[in-house]
């Protein structure tokens, strides 16, 4: 059955691993039963692509081009929640920008197949940006830009928004509630998140109360895809409200003084098109501080999916969290040493 409505049971088997039946077979299926509709079916060619929060593959389609299906984690989002980033990012395409919107089928972008639920999407290639050249950075920050000037018209009813709490404290007392962290390391773990995290506040407080606007999420190299046409960014799946930065301080490199200059072509693209607000500069490395934490909680709640094992083998292991100890310790000592601007 196909519906767009969030009705279909939780599509894990009686051991609780998502995706468990999510096989060939019921992929295709799941593609039929929707781009039947339009006089189209698959011609049982698949490539799964590189996810591991959803499931995704490119599958080829009868007399036409191939398509990208993503198959959304069970029980991760709402209904209301996807589509709200459908209709952002189909906001976006509306707007020229380049972004990869779900196909719709019969007005429905969001579907759902024996417990399923996904989305059709065109296939864009491209290969990863050269951020190495100045006007690589400077045409990324002109559509990050315009992205951030179509996010400010309104914001997000039913995504969340990134913050100190889902981001740091949650994540570390579900790290410490399940046992993750081992013994022998766990106080001194614990020591230097809560430093951590009280460098994360001071941060904010110093920025200030800074605006909010509906954000890529995660927009990494590996998020953007190039072509001689320039840019298009995918997988707008953690899209949520939150500061502008967020978007842009993935793509600086690691070094300070490269990072200052990489910032400066950034952020003379993206003021063609959207003010920024030089506060924001304060909590890039507080953001920074947030990921590796919440990095660390989502390894362990997805650690009953056999996809992560596999992937993540280093994953919980004594020289993890003491690599972890020590990225921690050098992240208080970044937040303090003020804040990176551009040159």
């Amino acid at each position: 059955m196909n519906t767009p409505l969030d009705d279909t049971p939780n599509a894990e088997d009686s051991t609780g691993v998502p995706f468990a039946r999510l096989t060939p077979e019921c992929v295709l299926d799941a593609i039929d039963s929707v781009t039947s509709q339009a006089g189209a079916r698959t011609d049982g060619r698949m490539l799964p692509l590189n996810s591991y929060e959803n499931r995704v593959y490119q599958v080829g389609i009868e007399d036409g081009p191939p398509v990208v299906a993503k198959f959304y984690r069970p029980e991760r989002w709402s209904d209301e929640a996807i589509l709200e980033e459908h209709a952002f990012v189909a906001e976006l395409a509306a707007r020229e920008i380049p972004a990869v919107p779900a196909k719709a089928y019969e007005g429905h972008t969001l579907h759902s197949f024996d417990g399923f639920r996904f989305a059709i999407f065109e296939r864009r290639g491209g290969r990863a940006p050269d951020l190495d050249r100045r006007d690589t950075r400077e045409w990324l920050g002109r559509f990050i830009g315009r992205i951030h000037a179509v996010g400010a018209t309104h914001p997000y009813q039913h995504r969340p928004t990134l913050d100190i709490q889902s981001f740091g404290y949650e994540p570390r007392e579900f790290l410490l509630s399940q046992d993750f962290v081992p013994d022998d390391v766990r106080t001194a773990w614990d020591a230097a998140v809560k430093l951590a995290l009280e460098g994360v506040e001071h941060a904010f407080e110093r920025a200030g109360e800074l605006p909010h606007v509906r954000l890529h999420g995660d927009c990494h190299p590996s998020n953007v895809l190039w072509t001689d046409a320039g840019p298009h960014f995918v997988d707008f799946d953690d899209s949520r409200m939150g500061p502008a930065i967020q978007d842009l301080w993935l793509l600086l490199p690691g070094e300070r003084n490269e990072a200052s200059k990489a910032l400066t072509d950034l952020l003379a693209g993206y003021e063609d098109f959207c003010e920024f607000e030089p506060r924001e500069l304060h909590v890039i490395e507080a953001l920074r501080t947030l990921r590796l934490i919440h990095y660390s909680a989502w390894l362990a709640r997805r650690w009953n999916d056999p996809a992560f094992p596999a992937a993540f083998p280093w994953f919980n292991t004594q020289r993890y969290w003491e690599d972890r100890i020590l990225e921690l310790r050098e992240q208080i000592g970044a937040m303090q040493e003020g804040p990176l601007w551009p040159i």
